[in-house]
């Protein structure tokens, strides 16, 4: 307050041409602040005595509204000015069925829960973003050389195992040469067979590639495992480590505890963040896995309050649980993940003969319902699928022809084909065999030969005729008599086109048409179309077989369904199956060649159709190969036109991987995942509690 009453007396003092009431309104100015003090701490105690009570009651609504406007003020501007911001703590817990055995990138393939851990416990050179990009991970950088022949790739300077350890090139190689070593039996050998590796220094590598491969740069998504833990092991020992149990990693997470039951079954696990780990740390501060039985123990679970999140493991076991997260209040989110994959009818076109008939293979296209199969068993939650290359995942052009569900063009093409539709409904096809023998020589007395002897074999065959019955391949005279006999019963076949009355006992030109008839009947085959379809025991494969084999029974097509808890080794390895519902998955690169290329008809190879086309091998050949995706995806599109023409199978749909998560985790992204463990792709940024921050 003296400051202004200062500006007052300055200002004044240099202005003097104010007019007189200015002038005097200054001076009043000067004469109150020359003469104003502001009260003692001791005389604002005072102030109760000197006001009456309406005075003390304004005073007091004037202090609240003071104070009041202040403090509104002040929160004002603090909650204008800062946001909303993760925080860390909190706990998450998952519920999963079956057991983890070996949590180590080496043998993770063989189960869904080993993936899963080591998801959230390894790292990779690469790894897969949220849009499905591959992006780095230990890696700092990737170089391409020598027209993708060579990948040179660099860790980045300061990247830890969570035993505080530092990741570095002999790391990388030890893993990778460990799966290529056919002693460790592990199923990423085959991804890694011809391709060489060298160290370049402490914290780079250089892989080498027989020929070009446009789709490598996902192979350095593999989780990399620590050579001064596992280089001691010996092969025959690896899958009974310790380690696969306490693995040491580099991912966001690290073990905290393992419980077991009794009989050593894993009832569940606790992860905690990894101190060494080198990207942000995770917001949770325990995520948790619960080991269950069967899907309606993980329900249990999850209604008994013991686990806090899963995935559905079907649409069933969805249907039960739309009250958890379809009302506003829902204490769930439903979560959707496109994944790169497809699911299919496969023809096994080296199995089945009718099979091998594209009418039938076009007919059994057309006579699909796809819409029906997503809203019926799907719920709508899927894609209906046309092509092995995804557009919709891949930005692919979608293929210019396919097979919309046409019913009676289905019937039209079946009929073509020569199966027709028989009273019981089913179809069936007539084909008449020609018999193995004819009579077409003149036979008579003196003639012998084969002939003769299924001369006397078919006379044989009327007592009344050839009594004798002798086959002696020699025509005598009780023969002769025998066509005599055959000749005058067959009268108006034989004889009256003649003009004759009895008979000549010469086989010529009206007997032996007639022996042919009556001797030598064409055989009818009658090929019913009918076939038997493989599929695993699962509630939705089931389901959509079921509804399959309805579908092509109004064709008039048999289906016998057949299901298995386990079909690889018996069915799938050897090709032993006419048709086969079964998925395929891709990568976020895509590349069909071990799908379709006819040199992966056999085991290993993934070829379930045996489908064999050149144009479509040299395209397959060339997309591979090359780095220009632009180039790549044209070679893709055409080969997806060719494959579909060809008709090998019946592409159904892409089912959404389903996933429900309690609504206070935070920022879970969805989005293309390549396998349902990428679901934890970016489980760091997870988050329960907030925090108010400056913007």
């Amino acid at each position: 307050m003296k400051l202004n009453y200062q500006k007052i007396l300055k200002i004044s003092e240099r202005i003097t041409d104010f007019p007189q009431e200015i002038r005097y309104k200054i001076d009043q100015i000067k004469f109150y602040w020359s003469h104003f003090k502001w009260p003692k701490f001791w005389q604002w105690k005072k102030i109760g005595g000197v006001l009456n009570k309406k005075e003390k009651i304004a005073l007091l609504i004037f202090l609240i509204l003071f104070l009041g406007s202040v403090s509104f003020l002040i929160i004002n501007f603090y909650l204008t000015h800062t946001h909303f911001v993760p925080a860390r703590g909190g706990k998450y817990i998952e519920g999963v069925i079956g057991s983890p055995r070996f949590i180590n990138p080496i043998y993770a393939d063989f189960s869904d829960v080993d993936r899963d851990l080591v998801e959230i416990l390894f790292s990779g050179l690469m790894k897969y973003d949220n849009q499905g990009q591959i992006v780095p991970d230990l890696a700092e950088k990737v170089e391409i050389k020598e027209e993708g022949k060579k990948f040179e790739v660099y860790l980045k300077p300061d990247v830890f195992w969570l035993d505080g350890k530092k990741i570095t090139a002999d790391d990388v190689i030890f893993t990778i040469k460990t799966i290529q070593d056919a002693d460790y039996k592990s199923p990423l050998r085959m991804n890694w067979l011809g391709v060489k590796i060298e160290k370049i220094s402490e914290t780079a590598i250089c892989f080498t590639l027989n020929k070009p491969y446009s789709a490598f740069l996902e192979r350095l998504t593999v989780k990399i495992i620590p050579k001064h833990i596992w280089q001691d092991i010996s092969p025959q020992n690896f899958p009974l480590s310790v380690f696969n149990l306490n693995p040491i990693g580099a991912g966001a997470f690290r073990l905290k505890t393992l419980k077991q039951s009794d009989n050593g079954f894993i009832q569940s696990i606790t992860l905690e963040p990894n101190p060494f780990y080198h990207e942000r740390k995770p917001y949770l501060l325990e995520v948790s896995f619960v080991f269950l039985d069967g899907p309606q123990d993980l329900i249990a679970a999850f209604k008994n309050g013991g686990v806090d999140g899963f995935s559905p493991a079907s649409l069933e076991n969805l249907s039960q649980l739309e009250l958890y997260y379809k009302p506003a209040n829902a204490i769930l989110n439903l979560y959707s993940f496109s994944l790169p994959r497809y699911f299919s009818v496969f023809f096994n076109l080296e199995k089945s003969k009718i099979l091998t008939e594209r009418k039938i293979r076009v007919a059994l296209n057309y006579g699909t319902n796809k819409e029906k199969i997503l809203t019926e068993i799907l719920g709508e939650k899927g894609e209906i699928v046309h092509s092995p290359i995804l557009p919709e995942i891949y930005g692919f052009s979608p293929p210019k022809n396919f097979y919309d569900f046409n019913l009676e063009k289905a019937k039209e093409i079946l009929d073509e084909a020569g199966f027709k539709e028989a009273e019981s409904g089913q179809r069936q096809k007539i084909i008449k065999k020609e018999p193995s023998f004819k009579f077409e020589s003149r036979l008579e007395l003196g003639s012998q030969g084969k002939e003769v002897e299924e001369l006397q074999r078919c006379l044989s065959q009327e007592p009344e005729v050839y009594p004798e019955a002798k086959i002696t391949g020699f025509f005598g005279p009780e023969t002769k008599e025998a066509v005599i006999r055959f000749q005058e019963k067959y009268y108006q076949d034989i004889l009256k086109p003649w003009g004759l009355k009895s008979g000549t006992g010469i086989v010529w030109k009206t007997t032996r048409p007639k022996l042919n008839e009556i001797c030598q009947k064409s055989e009818v085959e009658l090929i019913p179309l009918k076939f038997s379809l493989i599929t695993v025991e699962d509630p939705l494969l089931l389901g959509v077989a079921n509804l399959l084999k309805n579908q092509w029974k109004e064709l008039g097509v048999e289906i016998e369904v057949k299901s298995y808890p386990e079909i690889e080794k018996d069915f799938i390895k050897p090709r032993n199956y006419e048709m086969l519902l079964f998925g395929e998955s891709l990568g976020v690169i895509p590349d069909p060649f071990p799908f379709w290329h006819s040199s992966q008809k056999e085991e290993p190879g993934l070829n379930i159709t045996r489908y064999k086309n050149k144009t479509a091998d040299k395209l397959l050949e060339e997309g591979r190969v090359s780095l220009d995706p632009k180039e790549r995806a044209q070679k893709y599109q055409n080969f997806q036109e060719i494959l579909i023409e060809d008709a090998p199978c019946v592409f159904l749909f892409n089912p959404d991987y389903l996933y429900l998560v309690p609504k206070k985790i935070k920022e879970i992204k969805e989005g293309i995942i390549v396998d349902p463990s990428k679901r934890f792709l970016d489980i760091e940024n997870w988050y329960i509690k907030t925090r108010r921050a400056w913007k």
